[in-house]
């Protein structure tokens, strides 16, 4: 709860902030420039590409010890962490290296210096350099169920970096200024958090020379790791082939319209995430714990929150998104209602899975790595005929035909028979409750809008209103209904009462 509470705080906070750095940045230091930033920040991101799986894995193999209290094996897997890390960090340094080589080609184009542009890449290389040499250790505050303390320090440093910036830009307009700012906050952020870890954890003592031998004394964190990493690379693959997939099939003015829906889609998602993505600790600090019948019950309670986020998220996209494109950039750039159909259903996919994801992360459940290629090879191959025959639809076609035997099917029988060892049956008993709910709720709640005397696409003020009552409605539906049927609801709202007392 407290993670929940301090992160949604801070996401608001850097919403605020990125709303109004985003037009200072643009109007005092130019849109090449912050496109600059963009574009190497992308480059860095693949970059470190290279760390995938080992962090997660990490994480994993934390919360056993920490649960024990077994001081001696935490620093002995911190140690072995600084150690792959040392290899990591060299690994991106010495590519970032290469690429840099050649930018006088790739940006032979743009009227900025190579002076700013090689300044901006090493200084955003540095930032993210530090968090593989020095900030490692960070891991451990949320394998311990302190991720706030995380967010607390990191963030409170990057809004006090964006509120600096935003002051010297309107007032100097100096690009190298601006530069040099985000790395003496990242610098900065690393070593006020590292005096939290110390205070955290006087006992914590970590010696990276020891790496090498401590690899064959944990064989497991390796093999894990390289499972993981294949799970990760499908994701990062799948995310980022959509709009390469809409440029192939579509048209490169299809790419932005579609990135539009997506940055909406993604803030609210974010919001979400704010709420239930600091669970993954205290899952995993559960099922360390053995009780089956206690993991069964937060199951229970977690996959019900996690499906009625996921309808919420549903409704709101499918009833306000439209009129919100047409009041914010006008209703040329309205997509085929048919689009918004199929991304509604990917994203209750997508959404409703969160609690069987953690489960697997906290039972260590990542040998299925066939299922990732199969996850990809679906998506790829119904993109291809698909999206050549009906576009947009037919690439989010693609991604949905690649969820439900994978995400929907597999996934769960997976952690039901692997994890809980339990029959797969248990789940399928409980979970289409949850999905008969979300769409009764969600149909009941479109026949009644349409009886609101409001129209959301006659003003910004009118949508306002419109959205307001619709979720009223909605939530009234669904939240009934959740507690009526679905199983574990009525244990969420004892636990977030009992957490309220305390």
């Amino acid at each position: 709860m407290l993670n929940a509470e301090v992160n949604i705080l801070f996401y608001f906070l850097s919403l605020f902030f990125a709303f109004f750095s985003r037009k200072i940045f643009l109007d005092c230091l130019g849109a090449e420039f912050i496109g600059l930033t963009g574009t190497l920040n992308n480059i860095l991101g693949y970059l470190n590409l290279s760390e995938l799986g080992i962090s997660a894995c990490i994480g994993y193999f934390l919360f056993k010890p920490l649960q024990s209290g077994n001081r001696e094996e935490i620093q002995d897997i911190l140690s072995l962490l600084g150690y792959l890390y040392n290899w990591i960090g060299a690994i991106i340094f010495c590519g970032a290296f290469i690429v840099s080589l050649f930018f006088p080609l790739i940006f032979s184009h743009t009227e900025l210096s190579l002076g700013i542009i090689y300044f901006a890449f090493y200084s955003f290389l540095g930032s993210s350099l530090i968090g593989y040499f020095i900030n490692y250790r960070q891991i451990l505050l949320g394998a311990d169920q302190k991720r706030y303390l995380v967010a607390i320090y990191m963030q409170t440093a990057n809004l006090l970096k964006i509120a600096l910036q935003i002051y010297l830009a309107y007032n100097y307009r100096n690009l190298y200024v601006w530069v040099g700012i985000e790395f003496l906050f990242g610098l900065l952020g690393c070593i006020v958090l590292n005096w939290k870890i110390n205070k955290e954890y006087p006992w914590l003592k970590v010696n990276k020379r020891r790496g090498r031998q401590l690899l064959k004394q944990y064989p497991e964190i390796i093999s894990k790791t390289k499972q993981v990493f294949i799970h990760k690379i499908k994701d990062f693959m799948l995310i980022k082939s959509d709009e390469l997939f809409i440029f192939f099939f579509v048209s490169l003015k299809m790419v932005a319209y579609y990135g539009n829906y997506m940055i909406i889609i993604s803030k609210l998602i974010s919001l979400f995430s704010s709420i239930t993505g600091s669970v993954g600790a205290s899952v995993g600090n559960l099922v360390a714990e053995g009780n089956k019948q206690n993991m069964l019950k937060v199951f229970w309670e977690f996959t019900t929150i996690q499906h009625t986020i996921a309808a919420t998220l549903a409704f709101s996209l499918y009833a306000f998104l439209e009129p919100f494109i047409v009041h914010w950039l006008g209703a040329e750039y309205v997509m085929d209602h048919s689009i918004l159909v199929m991304l509604v259903i990917f994203i209750y996919i997508t959404n409703s899975r969160q609690s069987v994801d953690s489960f697997n992360y906290a039972h260590g459940l990542y040998a299925d790595v066939w299922s990732a290629w199969a996850e990809l090879i679906i998506n790829v191959g119904v993109t291809i005929v698909c999206g050549i025959k009906w576009g947009i639809v037919g690439i989010l076609m693609g991604k949905i035909a690649s969820l439900v035997p994978i995400i929907m099917l597999w996934k769960p029988y997976y952690l039901f028979t692997a994890g809980f060892k339990e029959p797969v049956g248990i789940y399928w008993r409980g979970v289409l409750r949850n999905y008969a709910i979300s769409a009764f709720a969600i149909a009941a709640a479109l026949y009644t809008i349409r009886f609101i005397p409001l129209n959301p696409y006659n003003s910004i003020g009118e949508w306002a209103g419109y959205c307001a009552v619709s979720m009223t409605i909605f939530l009234s539906y669904d939240l009934s209904a959740t507690l009526l049927f679905a199983k574990g609801a009525k244990d969420s709202v004892n636990r977030i009462k009992l957490m309220r007392k305390r």
